[in-house]
């Protein structure tokens, strides 16, 4: 069976079990995800594509754009606690050993101050679909 490099780079191994657990994560989400949803789904945000629940590796991104590889999570009161800061610490640095960065909101963040949350992930698109060109450049010299 022939690999398709976009899709593996896109899911990055992630297992059955956890392309599952995101579709029953995106029947269940806050109210402040749906709130982010309605703003950056279909383009919506600097013509940015962003996936809703998207598995990739060993973890399931609350949005994520592959263009720049940018995760954005939505992070309730249940992250506050001392072990899920934890997780959600080495979740980030795992992700970023992908080549993904992440940025991180908390829910009443969303729900309160939509525009400031909007403004910082195209700030976010800007500096990494920047760095892609800059990247690109220097590529297209060598």
């Amino acid at each position: 069976m022939p690999t398709d490099p976009y899709r593996d780079n896109l899911f990055q191994g992630a297992q059955p079990h956890k392309f599952e657990f995101a579709r029953e994560m995106r029947r269940s989400s806050t109210d402040a995800e749906e709130k982010l949803w309605k703003f950056i789904r279909d383009r919506k945000l600097s013509a940015a594509k962003f996936r809703r629940q998207h598995a990739i590796s060993f973890f399931v991104l609350d949005f994520y754009c592959h263009e720049v590889k940018l995760c954005v999570e939505v992070d309730g009161g249940i992250h506050k606690d001392s072990e899920n800061r934890k997780y959600d610490e080495a979740r980030t640095i795992a992700l970023k050993e992908l080549g993904i960065t992440v940025v991180r909101f908390s829910n009443e963040t969303v729900e309160k101050d939509i525009t400031t949350v909007l403004d910082a992930i195209n700030n976010h698109l800007i500096r990494l679909r920047y760095l892609l060109l800059q990247e690109k450049d220097l590529n297209s010299i060598t």
